[in-house]
């Protein structure tokens, strides 16, 4: 049996300014790599021997889209037919908050259709990421 096709990606609000846009990728990234440790390659070495990190060994396409397509995507999400995806959001209640224990403070005191997504990276089967974002532009 073939194993299954994973794929990862970014949608990221394109009317954010740069800093933001740049921030919001790196915090989806750096949680998606926390929940996917095993996409992560080994240490390199270059001719010089000198150590590089390893980094994810699968394309990470940062995608845009507008506010409420993020939403949108955010809430089928949620759906039972997407539960097996890996799934990390940032939005304005967290960007607000300058320590973790305020975020999960102010979370709990906002309904999630209050929330202003930044951005969102999925990653999991790759027919199923494709079927929420397949006709979404790279951001350039």
């Amino acid at each position: 049996m073939e194993p299954i096709a994973r794929k990862c990606v970014m949608v990221i609000d394109e009317a954010l300014p740069l800093g933001v846009i740049a921030n919001t990728a790196g915090i989806l990234g750096l949680t998606l790599g926390k929940h996917l440790p095993e996409t992560i390659g080994p240490e390199v070495l270059d001719k010089s021997g000198r150590a590089h990190l390893g980094i994810i060994q699968i394309p990470v396409p940062v995608l845009k889209a507008d506010g409420e397509k993020i939403r949108e995507l955010r809430r089928r999400l949620y759906e039972p037919e997407f539960a097996g995806l890996i799934v990390v959001d940032f939005s304005d209640v967290a960007q607000s908050c300058n320590v973790y224990d305020e975020y999960v403070q102010k979370a709990a005191g906002v309904e999630e259709r209050d929330f202003y997504y930044f951005g969102i990276g999925i990653c999991g089967e790759k027919k199923l990421v494709n079927k929420l974002t397949g006709s979404l532009p790279l951001l350039r």
